[in-house]
């Protein structure tokens, strides 16, 4: 079975300052984005598209699910991390505005309440269970970076962590054989 992760295109900053949970939409140039990674995946057969459920997974899957009159598939075990944080804020904002607390963040400091183990967990269980659902399919997921990271490393046998910066709206392509073998194909392929 082949498993294409897709990363979100890029979402809007947001601080809510009520509390409530930051799920952001695209900005404009995610919206480009997200266009662009469809039309570049258009001629490629699909037989099923997930979503995490949060905005920034949805939006970035409806021009590929528009383009094949599919419906997503909501996987709430791929949801981000921080999805129940009051802030959003794009790494490459946090990056230039803190780098202090950016640098806390790539350490291994993923926010207060972020009980990283069981979403380790969720994310592996949940994938697995698509994999199992969908033998000799080929199916994409629109997730986030750290879905994508802790794929990855499970995948590759590594600690489970963020090590790499998925770009937005890139491809990541796994083969997942019956036999339980998962080997990486390619990393952060992107639609120019």
């Amino acid at each position: 079975m082949d498993l294409l992760l897709v990363r979100h295109a890029r979402p809007e900053r947001i601080e809510n300052a009520d509390g409530s949970p930051a799920d952001p939409p695209l900005d404009a140039s995610g919206q480009e984005q997200a266009a662009r990674v469809a039309a570049w995946l258009a001629d490629e057969p699909l037989d099923r598209i997930y979503a995490s459920p949060m905005r920034r997974a949805r939006e970035t899957a409806a021009p590929l699910l528009a383009t094949r009159g599919l419906e997503a598939l909501l996987e709430p075990r791929v949801a981000e991390f921080d999805q129940h944080s009051e802030i959003y804020i794009p790494l490459e904002q946090l990056k230039a505005e803190d780098p202090e607390r950016w640098r806390a963040f790539v350490q291994g400091g993923y926010g207060d309440g972020v009980d990283f183990e069981s979403f380790c967990a969720d994310v592996v269980n949940g994938l697995e269970e698509i994999i199992e659902r969908h033998p000799g399919e080929r199916v994409a997921v629109v997730c986030h970076g750290g879905v994508i990271n802790v794929w990855t490393a499970h995948v590759l046998g590594m600690p489970m962590r963020l090590f790499f910066q998925p770009d937005y709206a890139s491809v990541h392509r796994f083969v997942a054989a019956r036999s339980g073998e998962r080997s990486v194909f390619a990393l952060n392929e992107r639609a120019r």
